[in-house]
């Protein structure tokens, strides 16, 4: 009976330490700034969740930004992505310069503490005048 409690613990522990991590999947960025306009200095602030619980993530580390226009066919006009201070708690937000109207695509990569994998996605917004 003892010996069937022991891997009972065992089993219980291996399996909470394996779900304990999630993956790439388990997060998601998401647009929060609305207003795109053409010009410099251009806000582009986005949330981070983990979708397991639904609170938001703080703390992530960024370390690839990109803004380009490959929704309207010019992948390779981009723009310089500047990291900023956000006041919300899993908000992140950037500076960037809109150079014209039209579909722009902002590519973000992150890590999140105590995950393996890397956050990535590509979120298009249009920019007006």
């Amino acid at each position: 009976m003892r010996l069937s409690r022991i891997r009972c613990a065992v089993l219980a522990l291996a399996l909470s330490s394996t779900t304990a991590f999630g993956g790439a999947e388990d997060f998601r960025f998401e647009l929060v700034s609305t207003d795109h306009r053409v010009g410099s200095g251009a806000i582009v602030e986005v949330s981070l969740t983990d979708l397991r619980t639904g609170t938001p993530v703080e703390g992530a580390v960024i370390f690839a930004t990109r803004m380009d226009m490959a929704p309207d066919g010019m992948e390779t006009m981009t723009s310089p992505v500047t990291a900023m201070s956000a006041e919300t708690p899993g908000n992140y937000r950037f500076a960037t310069d809109i150079t014209m109207a039209g579909g722009w695509r902002f590519s973000i990569a992150a890590k999140v503490q105590g995950e393996e994998e890397t956050v990535e996605t590509q979120i298009e917004l249009k920019a007006t005048p």
